[in-house]
């Protein structure tokens, strides 16, 4: 059995009550070095992935024994429950919810999730003219398509949005800044979450 654990944005107070016990039933834990760092993990069960072709052999090769792989926020929005439950028996997997980072980040602005349009630019090309038809656009960015570029995409198509990001959200170097197409940061933007609205 696989138990796919939503562990949330990464503040352990924000994962859900009983997420510890899961991991202290599993005999085999997988993660990255820094999910894994949240949890009290005896070092024999605990197993560090960094690629799909590796976790697909580590879990083919321990299928019979429980095992938790922990997913950041939440597992089956844009997470890797999704990849888990295409390529394993649905009928042999549970997946344990977590709160989202783009839940996490619509809070921390207060602005309603309400008709949102939610996405992510993990090795994907956004179509933006489809995108920036919605009043409001959640997404989950990566190093290559971030908020430099989700600006640049919104002034060559002339239009005007308020762009929110968050980076490094729920941990103690959280930091949310609000720009506009024009006023966007030309920085490296760590591990962040985009909202991009027409307030217009």
């Amino acid at each position: 059995m696989i138990t796919v654990v939503g562990i949330g944005p990464g503040k352990k107070s924000l994962m859900l009550s009983g997420t510890q016990e899961i991991i202290d039933k599993a005999e085999i834990v997988i993660g990255s070095e820094r999910q894994l760092s949240l949890f009290k993990v005896v070092p024999a069960k605990k197993v560090v992935f960094t690629r799909l072709a590796v976790l697909k052999k580590i879990i083919c090769e321990n299928f019979e024994k429980p095992i938790a792989l922990l997913a950041s926020g939440d597992p089956l929005l844009y997470g890797i429950g999704n990849w888990v439950l295409a390529n394993f028996d649905p009928k042999m997997v549970k997946i344990v919810p977590g709160i989202s980072s783009i839940q996490y980040m619509f809070h921390q602005i207060g602005l309603s999730m309400n008709d949102c349009y939610l996405t992510s630019s993990h090795g994907r090309v956004p179509d933006f003219d489809f995108l920036l038809r919605h009043k409001t656009v959640g997404m989950v960015t990566d190093a290559v398509i971030g908020p430099i570029q989700i600006a640049d995409a919104i002034k060559q198509r002339n239009l005007h949005r308020t762009i929110y990001v968050g980076e490094m959200l729920s941990y103690p170097n959280e930091r949310v800044s609000r720009f506009n197409e024009e006023t966007v940061e030309n920085r490296k933007y760590d591990m962040n979450v985009v909202i991009i609205t027409n307030e217009g």
